[in-house]
């Protein structure tokens, strides 16, 4: 998408202006906190490679990465199923790994767990390339029961009801990854996702 799109940008203030606050700025940092301290407790003496899931994943890398106090490489994919919608279709690689994995113990960050379709397509091209461990620590799981055969989290932040979230590094059609707290969409302006 480029160029300034009016009537989406509205959209995107209204959506706000009626959204709920389900997660507080505090409880995303001391799930932050949680999710270093169990990270640091099994990966800290095995030199892992943490790999940010791009764009969702950006702030939960950050701010996950901070709380480490222990030596990791740091690396990142771009793998997307939204392309700036509300709903996924076909899975697009935009970037693959840089870092070579194999006999590596990897940890993948991300935003959310939801139906999980692109994180099974993600955990299977890091296990194809020889990786001694695969791990997951996403800062929120949203609660259903719609996902993938196999498709879990290691290390989960919250949980969150099964309605369409933002904020925390999630989008709404490219806006608000930036807020601190998890809002969803009101019920009256749209409902669950």
């Amino acid at each position: 998408m480029s160029g300034f799109d009016a009537k989406r940008y509205e959209e995107a203030k209204a959506i706000y202006a009626g959204a709920d606050c389900v997660i507080s700025p505090e409880e995303i940092s001391a799930a932050y906190d949680r999710l270093a301290e169990q990270v640091t407790q099994d990966l800290a003496d095995k030199d892992p490679v943490l790999i940010c899931v791009m764009l969702g994943g950006m702030q939960a890398t950050v701010e996950l990465g901070k709380r480490l106090d222990f030596p990791f490489e740091l690396d990142y994919l771009h793998a997307t199923r939204y392309r700036g919608e509300t709903a996924g279709g076909e899975l697009v690689w935009k970037v693959s790994p840089g870092l070579r994995l194999a006999d590596r113990h990897v940890l993948i960050v991300d935003d959310i767990l939801d139906e999980g379709h692109t994180l099974a397509a993600i955990l299977d091209a890091i296990r194809a390339q020889g990786a001694a461990s695969v791990s997951t620590a996403m800062l929120l799981l949203k609660d259903h029961d719609r996902r993938a055969p196999g498709v879990q989290a290691d290390y989960v932040g919250c949980h969150v009801a099964d309605r369409y979230v933002f904020g925390a590094g999630m989008d709404y059609k490219g806006y608000f990854r930036q807020l601190p707290g998890v809002w969803a969409i009101g019920r009256e302006s749209g409902g669950a996702a």
